[in-house]
């Protein structure tokens, strides 16, 4: 039986649990309640899991288009796609900047392997951003009900991954999509209106048809 422990008495960094695998069936479970993996590849094995009782999140509606930014879209600098190409876009996010090579980088093989198991049953999903037929960043995550469950973004070119979070809040928007789950705050993801929530909030919310 697949099980995971009450997120309210986790560590103050939000930690709950320890092992398990990164099967489909208990990645469903824990992003269902606001549960998701996390830990550097290179320094364990050990899988880690996560649940912040402070969540950081952009409602689609409230997302921060700037000035810059809009005028970028109008110039029609770049496409956006969705789905794509789900397995550039996660390397990408993996390996941008350096990424894989760092310490605590948690982007690794079988991370990115169990994500792509979760795009072929249709619970994971990209956005691609493409400048002359080029990958130019981009960002994927979980998609459970209507929710989605932001994983990682990368750019190569400026504001590339900017776009690629306009986009999906725009589309979220369109059809009923009522939260992007950011995991923890950023700067650049503050900027464009990110905010704080409690986690019984956040799975009032999360749990909603």
């Amino acid at each position: 039986m697949l099980a995971f422990p009450d997120p309210h008495y986790g560590d103050e960094d939000g930690l709950i649990a320890v092992g398990g695998d990164l099967s489909v069936d208990r990645l469903l479970l824990a992003y269902s309640n606001g549960i998701f993996p996390w830990y550097g590849f290179k320094e364990s094995e050990e899988i880690m899991w996560f649940c912040p009782m402070d969540r950081f999140v952009i409602f689609p509606e409230k997302v921060h288009v700037s000035h810059s930014m809009r005028t970028l879209i109008n110039h029609h600098t770049y496409d956006v796609t969705f789905n794509r190409n789900f397995d550039d876009v996660i390397e990408g996010c993996s390996r941008a900047d350096g990424r894989f090579k760092e310490k605590g980088a948690w982007l690794g093989s079988d991370m990115i392997a169990a994500y792509k198991r979760l795009h072929e049953q249709g619970f994971a999903a990209s956005v691609e951003v493409w400048k002359e037929g080029e990958l130019a960043g981009g960002l994927y995550g979980v998609t459970i009900g209507r929710s989605f469950f932001g994983e990682s973004m990368f750019s190569l070119q400026p504001s590339a991954s900017k776009l690629a979070l306009i986009f999906l809040a725009r589309l979220l928007q369109k059809y009923g999509g009522n939260l992007i789950d950011c995991q923890f705050e950023t700067p650049h993801l503050k900027s464009m209106g990110g905010e704080h929530i409690s986690y019984d909030e956040y799975m009032k919310i999360i749990s909603k048809e």
